[in-house]
């Protein structure tokens, strides 16, 4: 009987054990889950909810059920700021991306001043983007930009780079490749030193040389890696803002070619006041970008190798 007794108390004292460590493991995480609560996920419910409401003056809304979804379908404005998103993810993500496996390969060798090439391929990240904005936006100008005066000299006319509707986008783009290479280099770098040496010292000596190596042991032990990447590269560039107001702004002829749906939805928030129509377009924009991480997260499984 004491020895049952004895067992019983030691197995309560272990539950009472367990309890404590959860107890304080829920007040360990409570903070951020507050915080994550509060300031991400209430939102987002606000956002849904005033997206089936129509706003007046003095912040006075209404329910209008679909009417926003409605009136957003047949706008050509979102259609062609929709286009606009994809046309600056698709084309800058993978740009970005392929330059910055190459920057990360080469700055992976043994070169003098390797560390001084990091830290210059990595300056635009701690940039403002305010700044990265006004610099880029003096390099285009047509008329005292650095980038025509570059090409007069080869007896070039440069062109119109942000006053262009059919370039305009493209020079925001190529802003959007410059400024992320170093930021994905960095995380390329962490996934390289991660890869064993022993794989590329069998590799040689089996005879394989530099390319080879890259595409059968480089490339494929860096998919996991690169799947991450492009993860959130391509969340960043469904929600670019900044350099389009910064560079384009509402005043250029050309904010209609280059304007983003986020851009959009500043404008119907902040400027035209409609924040129950910005709201749907926010919405719309939360949908594409689940739907698109969805369909990676499901095609990973066919080229992402893991260890």
């Amino acid at each position: 009987m004491e020895g049952g007794a004895v067992e019983h108390a030691a197995q309560y004292r272990k539950k009472q054990q367990r309890r404590s460590d959860w107890l304080w493991a829920y007040v360990m995480i409570a903070p951020t889950v507050l915080g994550l609560a509060y300031f991400y996920f209430w939102p987002i419910v606000q956002t849904i909810y005033f997206s089936f409401t129509k706003w007046g003056a003095f912040g006075k809304y209404k329910w209008a059920g679909l009417d926003n979804y409605e009136k957003l379908l047949d706008d050509p404005t979102v259609w062609k700021s929709l286009g606009n998103t994809f046309v600056y993810t698709f084309l800058s993500v993978p740009v970005s991306m392929a330059i910055s496996i190459f920057v990360a390969v080469l700055l992976n060798q043994k070169i003098n001043g390797v560390s001084v090439y990091r830290t210059l391929y990595f300056l635009p990240v701690v940039t403002m983007p305010t700044a990265i904005a006004m610099v880029w936006k003096w390099l285009y100008h047509s008329e005292y930009g650095l980038i025509n005066n570059l090409l007069s000299s080869f007896s070039i006319e440069g062109p119109l780079w942000i006053n262009d509707p059919d370039i305009a986008l493209y020079s925001l783009v190529i802003v959007a490749i410059w400024s992320t290479v170093g930021y994905n280099m960095v995380i390329f770098l962490s996934g390289l030193q991660g890869i064993p040496r022993t794989y590329y010292e069998a590799a040689q000596i089996d005879g394989a040389g530099p390319y080879r190596q890259f595409f059968r042991i480089t490339l494929p032990l860096l998919t996991p890696t690169i799947f991450f990447v492009m993860i959130i590269s391509m969340i960043n560039a469904f929600q670019v803002f900044d350099i389009i107001l910064m560079m384009i702004g509402p005043q250029n002829s050309t904010i209609d070619d280059t304007q983003s749906l986020v851009y959009l939805f500043y404008h119907h928030a902040f400027v035209v006041d409609n924040k129950g129509y910005a709201a749907a377009i926010g919405v719309i924009l939360l949908v594409i970008i689940l739907a698109v991480t969805i369909v990676q997260m499901r095609l990973q499984k066919k080229w992402v190798h893991y260890e």
